[in-house]
């Protein structure tokens, strides 16, 4: 995920799939190195990332307080978790109190599994586009949030972030400078601000993730500008996909790009799999290999 670097006061990212940047220059959370023995990189967890809302929403640096900078973050209110209807099918984890664990090696899907796959990447890719609509100054996340919920249990899905890891809600906002899993909450948006939606649903069996970064109001030009830079390195990730390649040139095709603007590539995060398993192996870094 390209950032502005050095980190500013106002450190805006775009996430590309589950993925995804860092608030300052010391990350608030980091997973092991990754290298060549270390093939499986540990998504973060969502549990942590849950306990630490508070942080995420309102982290301080010694140059850049909430007094010298209005417009940081402020953790707003949680509201209760939302139900959801008995007969839609329940992820495993889902009043589980083991965590979650990528499985072990990529999974291999018959035709049917495809077909379902299809299915679910397709209705997160509604929601997700609907969710966009709704990004204005004045909403809420939290009002986003019962939109997305109401419209994947609608269609006979689970929201997949509910419940993951004691995750308090339906779908993750990231506004600013919340680089990923943002929690709903009653914070207004603001006129400028930028905000990643990340979509999960779980449709008969099978999770279909996606996200996006939406621009919210008169954007100024510096968000605008990381915002396209990014997209463009998904993009450009995306277009050298195809069997045979190496899942490495991924991660050095986006830093390849990135540098050219002189932004940074969070390294603390990884994109994943997605199938019967909600963070399926294979781990996709997004920064060249050392």
């Amino acid at each position: 995920v390209p950032m502005a670097s050095p980190p500013s006061p106002r450190l805006l990212c775009a996430l590309l799939g589950d993925r995804l940047a860092a608030l300052s220059a010391r990350p608030l959370l980091r997973t092991a190195a990754p290298g060549r023995g270390h093939r499986r990189v540990t998504c973060q967890a969502t549990r942590t990332l849950s306990s630490l809302v508070d942080a995420l929403f309102n982290r301080r640096s010694r140059d850049d307080s909430l007094e010298s900078n209005p417009r940081r973050l402020r953790p707003g209110k949680v509201s209760p978790r939302l139900t959801v209807p008995s007969h839609i099918q329940r992820p495993p984890y889902v009043n589980s109190r083991q965590r979650p664990q990528m499985n072990d090696g990529p999974e291999i899907h018959d035709e049917k599994g495809i077909e379902c796959m299809r299915a679910s990447g397709k209705l997160a890719a509604q929601v997700l586009k609907f969710a966009g609509t709704l990004v204005n100054p004045g909403i809420t996340t939290d009002e986003i949030d019962k939109a997305v919920h109401q419209m994947i249990i609608d269609n006979g899905a689970y929201p997949s972030p509910l419940g993951y890891c004691g995750f308090p809600k339906s779908v993750c906002t990231s506004v600013n400078e919340c680089i990923c899993h943002g929690i709903p909450d009653s914070r207004p948006l603001e006129d400028g601000d930028i905000i990643n939606i990340d979509v999960t649903v779980y449709l008969n069996g099978y999770h279909g993730d996606t996200s996006a970064t939406f621009l919210c109001g008169d954007v100024d030009d510096e968000a605008k500008k990381l915002v396209q830079v990014t997209k463009e390195s998904l993009d450009k990730a995306i277009s050298i996909c195809a069997p045979g390649v190496e899942i490495n040139r991924i991660g050095r095709t986006i830093q390849d790009h990135a540098d050219k603007f002189k932004y940074g590539v969070v390294q603390q995060f990884v994109g994943h799999g997605v199938g019967k398993v909600f963070h399926a192996e294979p781990a996709v870094l997004h920064f060249r290999e050392q």
